[in-house]
């Protein structure tokens, strides 16, 4: 993959990851907290594979960042939906 196209995509999940930041330091809602914890393990799951010495990008190992990322992210929409309150 092109390496400026890789550092651009990296750049912008960063930055879209301290735009959550921000979102949740002035709201204190805690969707916005994990939804930046995401995206920052999406941008080093791209940083790591663009420094690594790879055979194929279809590998397992890859997987394993970008699945906790969206596991985090469908945890906040839940928690965000009420799915774990209890109801009385």
């Amino acid at each position: 993959m092109n390496f400026i196209l890789l550092g651009a995509v990296i750049m912008g999940f960063f930055i879209v990851s301290l735009i959550f930041l921000r979102s949740w330091r002035t709201t204190s809602d805690r969707f916005f907290l994990f939804f930046s914890i995401s995206f920052f393990i999406e941008g080093a799951s791209r940083l790591m594979l663009s420094l690594m010495n790879y055979s194929n990008e279809q590998e397992p190992f890859f997987y394993i960042p970008r699945l906790l990322a969206f596991l985090i992210i469908l945890y906040a929409v839940a928690e965000k939906n009420g799915l774990w309150r209890s109801q009385k």
